[in-house]
């Protein structure tokens, strides 16, 4: 009689709970260029970007996740981008220096969110965009560079953390940021167990130097490895309970891709925020560990 092949069997995905900041696109436009995504000759629709956005807000809270506000600043329209305002682990937020000059103005508002929350707040010395070019995999850190973060910072993440730190060069200048060509899908694998922390990720292999794309392949044999097609949509640019991952609609063979893996992908339309070369994860900033005692789940964006 023969029996199953385990080792061709679907791993169970199991969703964690997260709790996220959030910040409503009220102002939000495209009236200057800093990513090749922006053109301000193409009109935008405001009120188009906040229902696109609301419904990942919805979809957040109807997954059991939580979800704090920022409140938008006027003349800030890619405060919207909340990953890139910080990174947090533990509940120590180390906050962002941006590279342009249009965005230097919401790092202020970051940091006073965090104290204000009860963050233990860490102010940078070092160019660095947040989330948008750290995320957490497992034990590490990866960090992007090349476009935005200063390599400088990743020693300056490193020693605020007090974690290992995996740098990683990116080439294309569409993928600016770390978490439009990463994406990690299982931060904590096997720590609930009491065994060491790995990860899985995804990634768009073409976006990174050799070295980077070596040191990927080596510390994640397991990835999966997305197409330019899907990466070229925002497809990376996702967010993932260790079970869902919220996807773009138009990234067909990541959407399959997850799905042969055991994951649930459920498709989030961000057309309009792309316009400002920002996605899911562009919009989402995960804040690990507690806030302050008066913090609560927000309801109704």
């Amino acid at each position: 009689m023969s029996t199953p092949e385990t080792a061709t069997a679907t791993p169970a995905r199991t969703a964690h709970h997260r709790r996220y900041l959030m910040c409503k696109p009220e102002h939000f436009t495209v009236n200057y260029s800093i990513n090749p995504w922006m053109e301000p000759a193409n009109p935008t629709d405001t009120a188009k970007a906040v229902a696109q956005w609301q419904k990942l807000y919805d979809l957040y809270l109807e997954l059991g996740h939580e979800v704090e506000l920022i409140e938008p600043l006027a003349g800030y329209p890619d405060m919207v981008y909340t990953a890139n305002g910080g990174f947090v682990i533990g509940g120590r937020a180390y906050v962002p220096s941006f590279y342009y000059a249009q965005r230097q103005g919401e790092a202020p508002a970051f940091a006073d969110w965090f104290r204000a929350n009860g963050f233990d707040t860490v102010m940078p010395e070092e160019i660095n965009e947040g989330e948008g070019d750290f995320l957490l995999a497992g034990d590490v850190i990866l960090a992007g560079t090349g476009f935005r973060s200063a390599g400088d910072s990743h020693r300056e993440v490193s020693e605020v953390f007090g974690r290992e730190v995996v740098t990683l060069t990116l080439v294309d200048p569409r993928f600016y940021h770390l978490d439009t060509a990463l994406t990690v899908l299982d931060p904590v694998i096997g720590e609930a167990n009491g065994g060491p922390a790995a990860a899985n990720i995804a990634y768009l292999p073409h976006a990174f130097d050799d070295a980077s794309r070596k040191a990927l392949e080596e510390r994640f044999p397991d990835a999966i490895l997305v197409s330019d097609e899907d990466g070229a949509v925002f497809g990376l640019n996702s967010a993932s309970d260790g079970y869902n991952v919220i996807i773009s609609p138009r990234a067909k063979g990541f959407e399959k891709q997850l799905r042969e893996r055991g994951y649930n992908p459920i498709l989030i339309d961000l057309s309009e925020l792309l316009l400002g070369g920002g996605g899911i994860k562009c919009c989402t900033l995960e804040l690990r560990g507690a806030l302050s005692e008066r913090s609560e789940t927000k309801g109704g964006a």
